[in-house]
């Protein structure tokens, strides 16, 4: 079957999956977190990944698929963007007061006063509440003596590349609107084009250059995910392609750390949108439950930390569980008390912004 024939409803299971993949991130900060270095997870030795960036490339490839989505059916920059700003910025702000002038003020060994009169405090706050030019990594003296010293949030790295990938996407179908009558055909060759250069880019520079290539790699995952979307009408999702696949990536891990990353790269779309679409039954009984992943990303890295300085020593197993709980409780509040009801007033503004600015009625 088409995976169009499969996009029609929202039923599906990408809130299992982003729930997963936010785990696997907590799950693999652990070590970095509970030992000082990220070397221990197990997977990083032996095929140069481990399921933190497996998460991330899933993060990037379903997001790049539903902004797509979303973007072509608003057919409006305008809502496209509010609709973003409503499912980043509340969360986050919300999270960046409790984590800075909480946390920060419990962990830090500055007086309360000099903690609140360092302005890099602040800067931390409005470098990572706007996410516009990056984020700030530290706090003055917060978890200055835990195993890893590096960042408070480590966690925040990714989402100004997002907002880079959005902004990318939207800039390219305002540009392409202006060639009348092929302007939705000419976006989607436009966004396949992007797809197979930055693959090849980020094939090209995986085997050829020693030097950080991630946002390279992002961008092609993101506009990998924008292009299936853009595909679906002839991308067939088959449970012979699937299990081959599946096999592939197996048998490569066994062999050899460079066939592993070709048949990772090749195929981890592939498998992700047969898996969002394909099982059903008992699986999609999770999606009464909520969205919770954000929330499990944002909170965890800095749950982690507190962890490491309450208990010094603290073991990886033991990490993984107390922050899990933890986080788990954050996130459900979070999409409870603020995420969900955020994203329910996605048509509110922009309604009434469309009738002052002569656009119509809201709708």
């Amino acid at each position: 079957m088409n995976l169009s024939a499969y996009t029609q409803g929202k039923n599906n299971n990408f809130n299992a999956i982003r729930m997963l993949a936010a785990l696997a991130v907590l799950v693999t900060h652990s070590f970095a977190l509970a030992v000082g270095t990220g070397d221990a997870e197990p997977f990083t030795a032996s095929l140069d990944m481990n399921l933190g960036t497996v998460a991330v490339d899933v993060f990037f490839i379903t997001s790049g698929f539903l902004v797509t989505n979303s973007l072509l059916t608003r057919q409006s920059a305008l809502e496209f963007v509010w609709a973003r700003c409503l499912r980043i910025f509340p969360a986050l702000l919300v999270m960046l007061v409790l984590t800075v002038f909480g946390a920060g003020l419990i962990f830090t060994r500055l007086p309360a006063l000099a903690y609140l009169s360092d302005k890099a405090v602040y800067v931390y706050f409005l470098k990572c509440a706007t996410l516009i030019f990056g984020i700030d990594w530290s706090l003055p003296e917060v978890f200055d003596n835990n195993p890893y010293k590096s960042a408070f949030n480590g966690s925040l790295w990714s989402m100004p590349y997002e907002l880079r990938m959005y902004a990318s996407l939207l800039l390219l179908w305002l540009v392409l609107r202006m060639v009348r009558g092929v302007r939705i055909k000419v976006f989607g060759a436009a966004i396949v084009v992007s797809a197979v250069a930055s693959a090849l880019a980020f094939v090209g520079l995986h085997f050829t250059s020693a030097v950080q290539y991630q946002g390279v790699k992002l961008f092609f995952m993101f506009f990998t995910g924008a292009a299936f979307f853009v595909l679906r009408d002839r991308i067939v999702l088959m449970p012979a392609v699937f299990f081959g696949g599946l096999l592939a990536l197996v048998l490569a891990a066994g062999l050899d750390k460079q066939l592993f990353f070709l048949a990772y790269t090749l195929g981890i779309a592939y498998l992700l949108f047969y898996l969002a679409y394909v099982p059903a039954g008992a699986v999609r009984h999770y999606n009464r439950v909520g969205d919770y992943s954000y929330g499990m990303y944002i909170y965890a890295f800095p749950v982690q930390q507190a962890i490491a300085a309450s208990i010094p020593g603290v073991s990886v197993a033991a990490m993984i569980g107390l922050s899990a709980v933890v986080t788990l409780a954050l996130a459900v509040l979070s999409w409870h008390l603020l995420e969900k009801r955020a994203l329910g007033l996605k048509g509110l503004y922009v309604g009434h912004t469309r009738k002052w600015l002569g656009f119509g009625q809201p709708g």
